[in-house]
């Protein structure tokens, strides 16, 4: 009997508990929206079970194809060489079990109105302090060597403040600016109110680095699982099904 792809969707992984828990949490959800699919999480690192692990447990499942879905906000190295290496691997294990990986989450139009979300609900809700117009963004995100990197950071808070009219500025936790910049830049601009917007789907070690480094102000939540996040999922999932299709014709 043909059956839909499962869908397997990757985390980092993190020594967090909170972290697995999070995006335990994310892929249930996309479960509970489609309950037509096998739909399972795997790690990266640090947490089990392993992409090996699911990949394994997937083709003694009877499974033939799989969409292999990055939980990843950038596209460096775990997007474009650790994940297709762990499926390469893979494929010369179960060769009746097609692999197909899916883009990464990236900047997803969605993704930044759930930031924006996560922002209203850090700021008190409607009649909150991100209603004013003295409102001011640090967009947080990891940081990386790469300039490549850092500057999709800077474009997501370019989008956000072009979605709701505040003041941002991007921040990194591992590099410059910091949070502690980004706070000085806005408060120079005239922001009044100044938040940080984690650019993270899970808490973890680097979120609390980022709280301990700004404790007097407001930080949002991370993304987690929010609705956005399970509907930016569903269409890498079905957008890699109908890339291969294409390329099958």
């Amino acid at each position: 009997m043909w059956r839909q792809p499962a869908l397997v969707a990757v985390a980092h992984g993190s020594r967090d508990p909170r972290s697995a828990a999070t995006m335990s949490a994310v892929v249930a959800a996309v479960a509970a929206a489609r309950p037509d699919l096998d739909v399972r999480v795997a790690f990266l690192d640090l947490t089990a079970p392993s992409v090996e692990h699911v990949v394994d447990a997937v083709a003694a499942a009877g499974h033939t194809r799989a969409v292999v879905t990055p939980l990843l906000l950038g596209s460096a190295f775990h997007a474009s060489v650790d994940l297709p290496g762990l499926l390469a691997a893979a494929r010369t294990r179960h060769p009746q079990l097609r692999l197909i990986q899916a883009d990464v989450l990236g900047a997803d139009p969605a993704l930044i109105d759930a930031l924006c979300d996560r922002v209203r609900a850090a700021a008190g809700g409607p009649g909150g302090a991100a209603t004013t117009h003295a409102v001011g963004i640090a967009v947080a995100a990891v940081g990386s060597s790469a300039a490549a990197a850092n500057a999709r950071t800077t474009a997501v808070a370019t989008r956000l403040a072009a979605r709701t009219g505040w003041r941002t500025e991007p921040c990194f936790v591992t590099t410059e600016p910091s949070a502690t910049l980004a706070i000085a830049r806005l408060r120079a601009r005239g922001a009044r109110h100044v938040l940080v917007a984690p650019w993270f789907l899970a808490p973890g070690l680097l979120t609390d680095r980022l709280k301990h480094a700004t404790p007097h102000v407001t930080h949002a939540e991370v993304l987690g699982p929010h609705p956005a996040l399970t509907t930016v999922i569903l269409e890498r999932y079905r957008a890699a099904i109908a890339d291969t299709a294409a390329l099958s014709a």
